[in-house]
């Protein structure tokens, strides 16, 4: 038998997590400290965060502000918002990263996918050979970096970032 080890994990598996009561994304942007959040950029519309339970290393979400369920829920300055927020993710996974591809999108309604009835858009990075036998067989994804070291990647990144018209 062969193992493996990912001994970085145990610090995830304990970490604390939020409360199940309320809207969990209308309660990161209250809580007053990005960095415990892990929100990585906010806009005056919208945000992005760092997915807890990511599919790949990198994943964030791009969430609005006010609580939705669907696009069509949004104003137009609330989509346009949303839309640049995704582009500016893509671009600062891009610069921060250096991935070969993007699976971006959105999951409406829990027969979607939606977990969590606020919309928010998937920003995910992708490289090729990213995905191994782990999802499948052990129901387990190995991610190779902590939520703490991305967020703090992401965030030096920021600074060297295009400013956004």
């Amino acid at each position: 038998m062969q193992h493996l080890h990912a001994y970085w994990r145990m610090e995830y598996i304990e970490a604390p997590r939020l409360p199940d009561t309320g809207n969990i994304f209308t309660a990161l942007p209250a809580l007053g400290d990005d960095a415990k959040a892990f929100i990585v950029h906010r806009t005056a519309l919208s945000y992005l965060v760092l997915n807890r339970f990511p599919y790949n290393a990198g994943h964030l979400l791009a969430v609005p502000f006010r609580a939705a369920t669907d696009l069509t829920e949004l104003t137009a300055a609330e989509r346009a918002d949303l839309m640049d927020e995704i582009v500016f993710a893509k671009e600062l996974l891009q610069a921060a990263l250096s991935p070969q591809g993007f699976n971006i999108g959105f999951n409406l309604g829990s027969a979607a996918g939606g977990s969590i009835p606020h919309l928010h858009a998937h920003i995910v990075p992708r490289w090729q050979g990213d995905t191994n036998f782990m999802p499948v067989i052990g129901e387990t994804r190995v991610l190779p970096q902590s939520l703490e070291a991305m967020y703090q990647r992401l965030t030096e990144t920021l600074p060297k970032m295009p400013a956004r018209v």
